[in-house]
Parts: C-alpha cells; structure tokens; sequence
C-alpha cells in the first residue's frame, strides 16, 4: 500500500484542501484517483492473479521537476499494480523518490542510459512489489544479432528484460520505447518492432517460458503495419484502445507470446486518471503555481494563454501517456491436483 505518513509533514504539505499542494487537496485527490481506480482495477480482480502494468511517465524526471503532489498521483496509480514498466526513465533519484512513496514491499530496477541521439538519454524501470512478484535473478538488455537491423544497428533506446515469478506463473518481461522518427537509411518502428519480436519469440519456444513485450511502441493504429506485425508473429495483442491523450494514438501495449497454457489473460485495460487529479475544470487552481515555477526557473511572465497550455503543463506532472494493464491468472493449483487425481488407479 502506498505510503501516506509524509503528508503530515507541514512543512512540506501546508495545511488546508483549497489550493494545490495544501495536504488536504492532495488527499481528496489521492481518494478520487482511489475510487477510480478500484472501479476499473481493484472491484473485480480475481484472487491470486497478476496486475501487470506499462507506463510512459513522460520525461521522468529530467524536464521541468514535477510537484511533490504528482509524485503521490503516479506512486498511487502504480501501486495498483503488482508490477510496472516504465518508459523514459530520465533521473534516477526520481524514480527512487516515487518506490519511497510507493513503501518498503517495492523494489525496482533500472537500465543504463541509451545515450544521446535516437536514446533521447533514456532509460527504463521495472517497479515490483515484494509481497506479489519476486525475481528471478536474471536481468539484462537485448542485444540482436548483426543482420537484425539495417546497417547492423541496434534498437535506438535498448529494450530491458528481466525474469520474475508470481504464483506458479514464471514468465521475463521486456520493456521496450521503440523510436518514434521515420528516418531513412535508419532502422524504422516496424524495423524495430519485428526485430525484438522476433528475438523474444525464439527465446519463448527455447525456454518453454512467457515472454512479454510491452511499453510505448509508437504505433498509431491497430492498422498500422508495426500492429500487424506483432500479430502475425504469433503474439496475443489486448485491444487497449487509444493511449495518448488526444484519443487517437494506440501508442502503448502489452502483447505476449509463448506456451498459451501458460499465460492465461483474465482482463486488461487502460487507465485515464484525468477524470481524478489534473482535471480540465481545475485549470484555474493550478495556474498560481504554473506562474511560480515558471518565474523560478527562468524569471517568465504569466502565462499568456493558460488555458490553452493547461493540458500540455498537466502532462509534465502526470504524463502525455496513458498507463496499460493487464490481469493474469497465476494460480494453477487445481488444475495441478486435478491431472493427479486423475493419473490415479480407480479401486
């Protein structure tokens, strides 16, 4: 359960629920982004399976520092999850700040940069809780063979994979933020795509294991050639439906390929958490404290349009991405019983 204790603190949370940062705004919204999240996650869970999530936190954090408040909004969106990719990963400590939030049963893990140019000096986080997945001691980026790519090159941002348990369900997720530029000469998304694709579902058959396949691969529709590909690879592909704010872009997925007796998919979705925190009809709330940061960090003026730069400031705080998620089985126990029972001799 995520950490709350800190909003006690008055120094840090003055006290009072009118205004942005005050400890009682914050915790009327943290129970808002609550009630939500148990309507479209928690309600129907089923005993014993998997919430496994992806999220691309834009710029995290390595643009303009998020508010302490959002912080809380992002650690309580994943903590209703049991484990959770995330993408462009830009500052360590922010991501060691948010687990803090998110209390001792986390753990995470983080890839080295991908370097300037087409890694944008990106990296990418597993975030998992303790009480739910463990690992399994087997971490790594993907490296492709010579021929994988044009020119001999390697995935732009470095795909990152790591193996975890939760229940009798063993299975290695990889992470991945395919590039975004078409640029010639270059390896292409569907390049990209099929390439780490491919790898994982060689790896799959190899080791009789699930390999999943997530994150923000860029692709604009369900049409696309880049989605085409991941199906005709042999992946099972949830319909999400749009994962960018605008409503039109099915940017973000979860896929997965293996042994299907493995992998039993109960439920997935994606989670809209504007409906809670950041809302259109607080752009008023928030406008004081836009002006502040920006008068703090490059002495700006006003904002001459801020209700039409609200929504684009709001996704600095939260993000430009919507997270996924997707519900496993991974309590296999009566099946297990069962194929003994009936192995049996009868009397």
């Amino acid at each position: 359960m995520a950490f709350y204790g800190i909003l006690k603190n008055t120094v840090l949370y003055p006290e009072g629920r009118a205004a942005p940062g005050q400890a009682g705004w914050i915790c009327d919204h943290l129970l808002a982004l609550r009630r939500d999240l148990a309507a479209q996650i928690e309600n129907d869970r089923r005993p014993n399976s998997l919430i496994l999530g992806s999220w691309n936190i834009r710029h995290f954090d390595g643009g303009r520092p998020r508010l302490r408040e959002s912080f809380h909004y992002i650690a309580e969106i994943i903590d209703h999850f049991d484990i959770c990719a995330v993408q462009e990963v830009k500052d360590i400590e922010s991501v060691a700040q948010l687990v803090k939030l998110l209390g001792p049963n986390w753990d995470f893990f983080i890839n080295d940069s991908s370097g300037k140019g087409r890694g944008n000096h990106e990296r990418m986080a597993f975030l998992y809780n303790r009480n739910k997945v463990s690992f399994r001691n087997l971490i790594g980026e993907l490296v492709f063979p010579h021929d994988a790519l044009p020119g001999g090159e390697q995935v732009g941002r470095t795909p990152f994979f790591a193996s975890f348990q939760a229940g009798w369900f063993k299975f290695t997720l990889c992470s991945a933020h395919i590039v975004y530029e078409e640029v010639a000469g270059r390896p292409l998304r569907r390049d990209e795509i099929r390439a780490v694709a491919e790898l994982l579902a060689d790896r799959a058959k190899e080791d009789d294991e699930v390999h999943i396949f997530l994150g923000d691969m860029n692709i604009d529709t369900t049409d696309d050639e880049e989605f085409q590909i991941l199906e005709e690879a042999g992946y099972i592909v949830p319909l999400f439906g749009a994962t960018n704010l605008g409503g039109d872009k099915h940017y973000d997925q979860i896929t997965f390929t293996g042994p299907q007796r493995k992998a039993r998919l109960l439920r997935h979705g994606a989670f809209d958490w504007r409906s809670s925190v950041f809302r259109p009809d607080q752009q008023e709330a928030f406008e004081t404290t836009a002006i502040a940061i920006r008068e703090g960090r490059d002495r700006g003026q006003p904002y001459a349009d801020w209700a039409g730069y609200y929504p684009d400031w709001c996704t600095h705080e939260m993000s430009d991405h919507l997270p996924v998620w997707i519900e496993i089985e991974v309590d296999y126990s009566d099946e297990y019983l069962e194929k003994i029972a009936e192995a049996q001799p009868v009397d």
